[in-house]
């Protein structure tokens, strides 16, 4: 999930969020049924015509959320180019794409607040586990949040790194971007403990 808002309003948005969470998992689960390279060539295209349904400016929004995957598209790329499996890198290449492309589609269209009371199926069964339904709430829409900063940071760690070596960065960078991970998650902890931290409240 790359993007969190959609700069046009679709029909999608008066969907209800549980219902394009529960498709979107149909969906992803489909693509790993997809096991040859037209399928998931057809299932790429049908993905895109998705994005171009709601106009030429929706569809340049997604797809500057996408761009910023071409990092691990290119790592992808080369390991499968050295292995001699092109086509299978192929095929793997595209089901994370349009993996990703839906799972940006339904971000792009669901407000974080319905993200959030779309937990309400599940919250029965944290409270017998002894997990605060609100704590459920908040984590689920941090992962929503972070997931596009921590590919900022990556592409930002990837660019330093182009700027001051000829090597390309590759795993070089995953190091960094785990310690940045941990100082932004440090940061927001900071932030939830100021405003009260995760204590339980009454549903």
């Amino acid at each position: 999930m790359i993007s969190l808002s959609s700069p046009v309003r679709t029909q999608a948005h008066d969907w209800p969020a549980t219902s394009k969470i529960t498709g979107l998992g149909a969906a992803t689960c489909g693509l790993f049924f997809l096991e040859n390279l037209t399928g998931q060539v057809a299932a790429f295209v049908i993905v895109i015509l998705i994005y171009l349904l709601p106009g030429w400016q929706f569809f340049r929004s997604g797809l500057q959320a996408l761009w910023r995957l071409w990092p691990f598209g290119l790592m992808l790329a080369i390991f499968h180019f050295v292995t001699g499996t092109l086509e299978e890198g192929a095929i793997v290449s595209l089901r994370l794409i349009s993996a990703i492309g839906l799972a940006n589609l339904v971000t792009m269209t669901t407000p974080l607040s319905e993200f959030a009371d779309s937990t309400e199926f599940v919250r029965p069964i944290v409270r017998r586990l002894g997990v605060p339904p609100k704590t459920l709430e908040i984590v689920f829409v941090l992962v929503v949040r972070m997931i596009p900063v921590l590919i900022e940071r990556a592409q930002a760690l990837h660019v330093s790194w182009c700027a001051r070596s000829r090597k390309r960065p590759s795993w070089r960078i995953i190091l960094p971007l785990f310690l940045i991970a941990l100082d932004d998650a440090d940061h927001v902890a900071d932030a939830l403990l100021a405003r009260g931290g995760l204590a339980a409240e009454g549903d």
